[in-house]
């Protein structure tokens, strides 16, 4: 009998795709349960996709049957033990020294920077290195900031416009489970939603170590019927390199919003600019040598820009028996970026180069559409709840690359145009089957489809200036377009002595970058070899178990089990354009937090991953190169055989791949007076090559706060990062380089490697600094809202 009901509701949420918006008004409601059993945070005030908590009831004259819906557009209940909703309050009360951190209280999730504070972090979640947004999707009000098929990195996603003050609330999924997560969510998802109403208004002066320095105002006032929301930030930053960052920010919110989230309207605009220097990578044995320091830079003038302008619109509306959602957005983007990760390997002075620091660009127009509709009602007496979708994400992109010197571009490696089209069309049925018991069954079908069209000069292509030019000409352009379906399943059971226990299992996807999957010859400036295709849309798969306990007052304890399947790690190489084929990768892990507030100004909380992640099969391409080397022999590569050896031989690591995570904080305090507070943060040793000859260190660092909340709203605080002065590194790589130091030690090489001198780079954690911060409400603005007359 149960089976017999389930595959009706999963064929309802199938024959969903087909029926109108709608429901009929006749079937009876029935809302699940909310189960508060182990929340890991305070219900949100404005829930973003996947979001849970109540809105603050308002009154709402569309119709009299308008009601607020605890989680408009998803379900009342989390359906995985691993994910998390959290409050401003619990972000910004972590201690971070740039905003992108802010999504480290994501349990799991390290981000980390290895090249300047303008540029997209890298991410690293349960065991995958995903590099600057491959496989995590994130989200600010419901726009998306990956970007596909990004000059430097498919996904790429910059956070550094987000202003972690005007959060309303971060929802956190992980896990290919979710029939309305798509491309770049198969490991995890990010959604973070601004406020729209901050009538008491909000000033931050804050300096400190290093040129620190950031403002921010925001305030709203009440206009027409509804709400204007209007910030504004500024931050500078040096940092403590030789080279200064000289970082210059601006960043601003307009919002005009009316109604609550889930019944109501909004538009917003933003903008964003940042203008920065970089230092990049260095070298650890010339640091170990004592040839450079370890503040110091291969290349001075490395950096870059990046801006972003934004206007979106949201509606809502909520019913005692239906919700519906929109969100449309446009997004314009722009970076450049000037790195140089081989320093004088392929066009060294002694040879009369220039050094190999590199240009990349990319300027795109977005435009993104989500809707959503979902109804309650009951199938043969049981509760049930039923949600439909569609996402939408049209990208137009003109990037390329080229050599630079000193930031002049005086070469053309690349120069495309490229159209990328994700849409999807998705639904989901959940059964409550007894008051212990419900069920989801989910699928999604997506479709990516784009082009790629070379406008490379021949006249400034690559090599033209030495004699060897090659033109590519319309080789690598290309047209692709792909389906992928995708089943989800979960279970929940519970709540039995305050403990729920989850059960999930789904199917995902990874998009390549477009350019990988049509490209028919590499684009590095120095081989132009033939390359066979990537797929463009691969397989994962995942399972999770777990359970969300309340075991006495003030103490919650979460555990989830998990396993993850990559049927093909692609690695992407921005500087070629291209991605080389990988073998099927599988990992395996568990998360445990834990939460604990023992008393009203105590609170503790810590939370340990561990993952187990390797290749599968034997990797003969890397066997052969190896083979290949070895048979050079001294006098080879460029004379420096043999320093590319190492890390060379084939294994079955995944490179970059963390096995321990670990944070632990405690905050004391009241909401007035006195309040402090530590945090731990351990990010484990990671094998940089797949034979694990090359590894990077352990990182360890202990953040701290001290400050005074006064009874009007005003704090002062004083935040102080690596108080412990550990000199363990941000970031790890293995490279194949050679230093301006190492001429030093080669002083005949004159280009002509192609591996080099085979070893660790790394960007250190930055020394000891300390920040003072003053903030609080703003009193000047109206008092009252500015209303229309009738």
């Amino acid at each position: 009998m149960s089976s017999s009901l389930f595959t009706r509701a999963a064929g309802a949420s199938v024959s969903a795709l087909a029926l109108a918006l709608g429901a009929p008004a006749a079937l009876a409601q029935e809302a699940l349960p909310t189960i508060d059993v182990g929340a890991a945070a305070t219900p949100n005030p404005a829930a973003a996709p996947g979001a849970a908590g109540p809105l603050p009831a308002v009154s709402s004259q569309s119709s009299p049957d308008v009601v607020d819906n605890p989680r408009p557009g998803a379900h009342p209940d989390v359906t995985a033990s691993s994910e998390r909703e959290y409050s401003e309050k619990q972000v910004t009360q972590r201690i971070y020294s740039q905003p992108g951190e802010a999504l480290e209280i994501v349990p799991g999730l390290i981000v980390a920077q290895h090249s300047g504070v303008g540029k997209a972090n890298q991410y690293f979640l349960r065991g995958f290195a995903l590099d600057h947004g491959y496989d995590i999707g994130i989200t600010l009000d419901g726009m998306n900031v990956n970007q596909p098929s990004h000059v430097h990195s498919n996904g790429y996603a910059d956070t550094n416009m987000l202003i972690p003050e005007l959060l309303s609330g971060v929802d956190v999924r992980k896990g290919p489970y979710f029939a309305d997560e798509g491309v770049f969510s198969s490991v995890g998802a990010v959604h973070m939603q601004y406020v729209d109403s901050l009538r008491d208004g909000l000033i931050i002066a804050s300096g400190g170590s290093f040129a620190w320095g950031r403002t921010v105002m925001a305030k709203s006032w009440g206009v027409g019927e509804g709400e204007l929301l209007m910030a504004l930030e500024g931050n500078i930053y040096n940092g403590p390199w030789e080279r200064p960052d000289e970082e210059r920010k601006i960043n601003g919110v307009a919002r005009w919003s009316a109604g609550t989230e889930d019944n109501g309207y909004a538009i917003t605009g933003m903008a964003y600019s940042n203008h920065y220097f970089a230092t990049d990578q260095i070298p650890n044995h010339l640091v170990w040598l004592g040839l450079m320091s370890r503040w110091g830079t291969q290349d001075p003038t490395d950096g870059g820009n990046a801006s972003r302008y934004s206007l979106s619109a949201r509606w809502s509306e909520t019913t005692k028996e239906q919700w519906s959602r929109v969100e449309a957005y446009f997004i314009h983007n722009d970076t450049n970026l000037y790195d140089n990760f081989t320093y004088q390997l392929s066009n060294p002075v002694t040879a009369g180069g220039l050094g190999d620091q590199t240009h990349q660009f990319d300027h795109r127009n977005q435009i993104g559409m989500k809707a959503q509709h979902g109804w309650n009602y009951n199938l043969a007496s049981f509760p049930t709840e039923t949600r439909v979708g569609t996402d939408n994400l049209f990208d137009f992109i003109h990037n390329g690359n080229g050599d630079s010197s000193q930031r002049i571009q005086y070469d053309q490696i690349a120069d495309n145009y490229i159209k990328e089209y994700i849409q999807a069309l998705w639904t989901d049925t959940t059964l409550k089957w007894t008051p212990w018991m419900r069920s989801t069954a989910g699928f999604r079908l997506d479709y990516v489809h784009g082009s790629v069209n070379s406008e490379a000069n021949p006249i400034a292509a690559q090599g033209w200036l030495n004699g060897t030019p090659f033109y590519l000409g319309s080789y690598n352009n290309g047209e692709l377009g792909r389906f992928f379906t995708s089943p989800k399943f979960g279970t929940v059971f519970g709540p039995f002595y305050n403990t729920e226990f989850f059960l999930n299992y789904g199917e995902g996807l990874r998009a390549e970058d477009m350019r990988a999957a049509t490209n028919h010859f590499a684009t590095d400036g120095t081989q132009y070899t033939y390359i066979p295709n990537v797929q463009l849309l691969t397989k994962t798969r995942g399972a999770e178990g777990g359970f969300r306990a309340k075991l006495f007052d003030g103490f919650e304890t979460d555990l989830s089990l998990f396993w993850q399947h990559m049927d093909a790690e692609q690695e992407f190489n921005a500087d070629s354009a291209t991605s080389v084929y990988g073998r099927p990768g599988r990992r395996y892990g568990f998360e445990w937090t834990t939460k604990y507030d023992p008393v009203s100004w105590l609170h503790f909380d810590s939370e340990v991953t561990g993952t187990h992640a390797r290749f599968q099969g034997f990797d003969t391409i890397q066997a052969a190169t190896l083979a290949s080397y070895l048979s050079g022999g001294p006098g080879s590569d460029g004379g420096l055989w043999p320093m590319g050896l190492r890390g060379l031989s084939p294994g079955n690591f995944l490179s970059l791949a963390p096995v321990w995570v670990a944070t632990a904080g405690l905050e004391i305090g009241e909401k007035t007076g006195w309040f402090s507070g530590l945090q731990y943060r351990y990010f484990g040793a990671r094998p940089l090559t797949e034979d694990g000859q090359i590894s990077s260190p352990a990182t360890g660092t202990v953040n701290a706060r001290l400050g005074y909340r006064f009874d009007n709203g005003w704090k002062v605080q004083l935040d102080g990062f690596n108080i412990t002065n550990s000199r363990s590194d941000m970031i790890d790589y293995q490279a194949n380089m050679f230093g301006k130091q190492d001429f030093l030690l080669f002083p005949r090489y004159a280009g002509g490697s192609a591996y080099g001198i085979s070893g660790r780079v790394f960007k250190p954690i930055d020394p000891p600094a300390v920040r003072i911060t003053l903030s609080g409400p703003i009193a000047w603005g109206e008092a009252t809202p500015i209303t229309s007359k009738n």
